[in-house]
């Protein structure tokens, strides 16, 4: 399934505007957009980008992590610590590594409102602030990862972990086989933002 198609499955919640100046102002984008001058996508790249916010950065934790066993011990005891350490840093908020194995397979939600660490995914997701993925994924994990393409054996523990103001979550995927000699530049273009969050498993090389 396509990233395009999570968003029409998972439609997301916008708040309402609260004020006249929000509601012009959400107004205009959505002319914008139905206009074709940009796409939601291209709008929420280009915020990212003015942010610093981006994938790659989590990507750049992964694979550090795949290739260095002492700092991928210090990520996953003290997250925080070991950004730090990698010269990130989103306090201030804890911040904890789940790490997939042939085991287990972690996904990340919030629940109460769509809390993310945007600085190491970039911006969330349409379908990770809607409704129906906050709702379903917690009461039926396997059903949603299958609808992603994530298909897991019955041996496979799925362990959800809900986001929330003070504490955010990040996936340590598991490193694809036959990619020993790779470089951590390499390693890193491997890694997906879908990854970080557990709504995918299986990396491509």
């Amino acid at each position: 399934m396509t990233d395009h198609d999570h968003s029409r499955t998972f439609q997301a919640d916008h708040p309402e505007p609260t004020t006249d100046a929000a509601r012009v102002g959400l107004a205009l984008r959505e002319l914008l957009i139905e206009a074709g001058h940009y796409t939601a996508d291209e709008e929420q790249t280009v915020i990212a980008a003015m942010q610093g916010a981006s994938p790659e950065n989590g990507a750049k934790i992964v694979a550090r992590a795949w290739t260095d066993a002492a700092y991928k011990e210090r990520l996953i005891e003290n997250g925080g610590e070991a950004l730090r350490e990698a010269g990130f840093d989103i306090a201030p908020y804890e911040f904890t590594v789940m790490e997939n194995t042939d085991d287990i397979h972690n996904v990340i939600v919030c629940t109460l409102c769509s809390c993310y660490p945007r600085s190491l995914l970039g911006m969330s997701p349409a379908w990770y602030k809607s409704s129906s993925y906050r709702s379903r994924v917690v009461r039926e994990p396997r059903k949603v990862l299958a609808e992603f393409g994530v298909k897991l054996n019955d041996d496979v523990d799925v362990r959800v972990h809900d986001s929330t103001a003070e504490l955010r979550y990040m996936v340590l995927p598991q490193r694809p086989a036959g990619t020993d000699d790779w470089s951590e530049e390499k390693l890193a273009a491997l890694v997906t933002r879908d990854s970080l969050i557990g709504t995918q498993r299986d990396l491509q090389t």
